[in-house]
């Protein structure tokens, strides 16, 4: 598919796909520190610059957080952004149409009912 065909992703897994590749995370690291809350702006300060010894490599420290925090070592179904973001689109593509069909089915009376209806207002007269 192109580029024009294609739904542009937010801003804000953007930059969860920048942090991954900055950084070197796996897809399950990545949703392990969504999972968590972590600003994947704010991954930089996290991280080990070699500089700092008593810090543990950022991914690593994403593990140890995640297992601290959910007691298991990583999550149990583990999707990339890309794929979360393709059954999102997917899901509202769904919703949308189903939508779309319902308001199809009210706008078109049933025959039976348009008769009835026109008997009670002749009545009426």
């Amino acid at each position: 598919m192109t580029d024009m065909g294609r739904k542009k992703l937010s801003q804000g897994l953007l930059d969860w796909i920048e942090a991954r590749k900055r950084f070197r995370l796996s897809h399950a690291q990545v949703q392990m520190a969504r999972e968590l809350g972590m600003n994947p702006k704010k991954l930089g300060k996290l991280d080990n610059h070699r500089q700092e010894p008593w810090k543990a490599p950022l991914p690593q420290f994403i593990e140890h957080l995640y297992f601290k925090a959910f007691g298991k070592e990583r999550p149990e179904i583990v999707t990339s952004i890309e794929e979360r973001a393709r059954a999102k689109e997917a899901k509202r593509a769904a919703r949308k149409e189903a939508r779309r069909r319902l308001r199809a089915q009210e706008a078109v009376p049933p025959a039976g009912a348009e008769a009835s209806m026109d008997a009670s207002n002749h009545d009426r007269k």
